[in-house]
């Protein structure tokens, strides 16, 4: 191939990924897997001496480590640090494999229980018409029904602004109509647009 054919061909391959640029493959991050701290075990276990409670639950003292170890050995087990900082340490018999594992069920589902818990906001009005009312309700139903905290506002326009009593009228009358069980956190209250109030599932 000719020198001067081969750089016109080198020219057009810059030219056309200057112009089509190579997409980048995002990969999504894999969630982290969620795992207690390791305990130390055995030969890990820093204290000596330690306080040692066997597989079956009864209370052998205080000992050296050694000595320990040498009965979770003859158990065919392990001696695992469970209370590290009480003095002496206290450490139990028993599999280290199924304690840890235990210990990281443990922590996932105490975090599944602390899930993050959301404010909605259901808004309504002076003159809104009884469908219009009908709807926010069961809207709100449906987000105590799923956990979440509900705010329930209403916005004074004009000349509504000289009857507040009528809007927290509004809003204690909208709530008497909620079927689902709930608990009011914060009491209706006054804010620079209306009135607002907030409720949680019991």
């Amino acid at each position: 191939m000719p020198f001067r054919q081969k750089n016109d061909i080198i020219f057009l391959l810059i030219k056309f990924l200057a112009i089509y640029p190579m997409r980048r493959r995002f990969r999504r991050k894999p969630k982290p897997v969620v795992k207690a701290p390791m305990t130390r075990a055995n030969e890990r276990i820093k204290a000596d001496p330690v306080i040692v409670v066997d597989e079956k639950g009864e209370f052998r003292g205080e000992m050296s480590l050694a000595e320990g170890i040498a009965i979770a050995r003859a158990a065919d087990l392990d001696l695992v640090e469970v209370s590290p900082k009480a003095k002496p340490p206290v450490c139990k018999v028993l599999d280290h494999g199924k304690f840890q594992y235990n210990a990281s069920k443990q922590l996932r589902q105490a975090q599944a229980a602390q899930k993050k818990v959301d404010t909605k906001g259901v808004r309504i009005g002076l003159r809104t018409d009884a469908h219009d009312l009908a709807f926010k309700k069961k809207q709100t139903e449906k987000f105590l029904d799923k956990g979440n905290k509900v705010k329930v506002e209403i916005i004074l326009r004009g000349r509504e602004k000289a009857h507040q009593d009528l809007a927290r009228e509004a809003i204690e009358n909208f709530l008497t109509t909620i079927e689902i069980p709930f608990k009011v956190e914060e009491p209706t209250k006054r804010f620079p647009g209306g009135f607002n109030t907030i409720i949680a599932p019991e």
